[in-house]
């Protein structure tokens, strides 16, 4: 395939599966990085899709309301036990998120062991079907995502204990949507592109301008090279994040 050739309509909904996530993923990472959480997206994206896993095998839901229900429900489970760890062992906190990402990873792939299409299962949740997004899909992830983007930025008061409400319930859907590698790498390394900046709103314009062209380049190169379109993505964001930073300490330095 070449770019004259690129099935644009199979581009743009994944585009807009991408634009979705960093409406959220940009801010959060940013309150990630600065909390010195690093892992929390990992653990809790894998507990969500430890969720997704157990209403699948043993509900039998696909897409229906109980595996949004269970997934959500182990992500703010996950979620409630890392806010007491970092109030209860504030030292080691790290190292037990990392814990319980391996837990989760470790439970996933025994339930899914017996299951049957479990690697088909696993893959779609590490590496996501962005490309098999449906409008329906994009359509009750955007007005999810716009609720809870509007709880975060007006209820500043409350982000202590609100931070991980709405980290939970965000992470829940874009593991559906874009896999748990790409939440992550959605989450960290925009925040990691706009470090440095003071003004919010410069790193949020940096955090989504690299966001953007990683998925938009990500995808092309995806369908150019008929490679997975998360993990190529989540390479394309690292390039440019790479790029980002050298620009920005060559401008510092003239």
């Amino acid at each position: 395939m070449n770019l004259i050739n690129l099935d644009w309509s199979l581009i743009l909904p994944a585009l807009v599966a991408g634009i979705l996530v960093l409406t959220t993923h940009v801010p959060l990472g940013q309150e990630v990085l600065k909390r010195g959480i690093i892992f929390i997206d990992l653990a809790i994206a894998q507990m969500a899709a430890l969720g997704v896993m157990a209403a699948t095998i043993f509900i039998g839901d696909m897409h229906g309301p109980w595996l949004q229900v269970s997934a959500a429900a182990s992500a703010l489970s996950a979620s409630v036990l890392v806010l007491w760890l970092e109030k209860r062992y504030p030292h080691i906190v790290e190292a037990l998120i990392g814990l319980l990402f391996i837990l989760a990873a470790s439970g996933g792939i025994l339930l899914v062991s017996h299951a049957p299409h479990s690697d088909e299962l696993l893959h779609d949740l590490l590496v996501g079907q962005i490309l098999w997004v449906t409008p329906s899909h994009l359509l009750w992830v955007g007005l999810l995502y716009a609720a809870l983007l509007l709880i975060w930025f007006t209820m500043q008061s409350q982000r202590s204990w609100l931070f991980y409400i709405v980290f939970s319930l965000t992470v829940t859907a874009s593991v559906q949507l874009v896999g748990v590698y790409l939440v992550f790498a959605s989450l960290i390394l925009p925040a990691l592109a706009s470090r440095g900046f003071e003004k919010t709103s410069h790193k949020l314009l940096l955090g989504y301008g690299i966001g953007f062209l990683g998925y938009f380049f990500g995808l092309i190169l995806a369908l150019l090279l008929d490679v997975p379109m998360g993990a190529m993505t989540v390479w394309t964001l690292f390039v440019l994040v790479v790029i980002s930073r050298f620009m920005l300490q060559w401008l510092k330095q003239r």
